[in-house]
């Protein structure tokens, strides 16, 4: 599926993701994305983390409740030390 949705470069060349694109590669507020360069084009995508890859990304192996929780947890703490 494609989305095409133009904006503008703002003041310091912040660039703004419409929500429509957003949604459809199922980024979030505060996710980190990768910018590169690629010939004249600029292509943002998003960095995925383990715990939607667990949940989302195409299942190469087997993950165990367990070992998602632990992520899960060492993800929050992240989160928690951040406040």
């Amino acid at each position: 599926m494609s989305v095409v949705v133009e904006t503008k470069v703002g003041r310091k060349r912040v660039i703004v993701i419409p929500k429509a694109v957003a949604e459809a590669v199922k980024i979030r507020e505060g996710q980190r994305v990768r910018v590169m360069a690629v010939g004249d084009k600029i292509v943002i995508e998003p960095i995925r983390d383990a715990v939607w890859l667990a949940i989302h990304g195409k299942k190469i192996g087997k993950i165990m409740p367990e070992e998602l929780e632990e992520e899960s947890i060492l993800e929050q703490e992240k989160i928690y030390e951040k406040q």
